[in-house]
């Protein structure tokens, strides 16, 4: 069971990740620009290959 004191802790603590997750990716956004150039198409391919892969076990049970 939660008690108040441990939803008041993940409440600030989740608060407080959130937002310096926000700030540092702003502070690292203009030199992300420039090292990671085709990181969303990479990322697409390694998405794509996965839904296949699980297209096609999904499709082995039923043939």
């Amino acid at each position: 069971m939660l008690s108040s004191g441990k939803i008041i802790f993940a409440v600030c603590f989740a608060v407080v990740f959130i937002a310096a997750m926000i700030w540092s990716y702003n502070k690292d956004s203009f030199s992300n620009k420039a090292h990671f150039k085709g990181a969303s198409k990479t990322l697409a391919i390694i998405v794509l290959v996965f839904i296949i892969l699980f297209l096609f076990v999904k499709m082995r049970h039923y043939f």
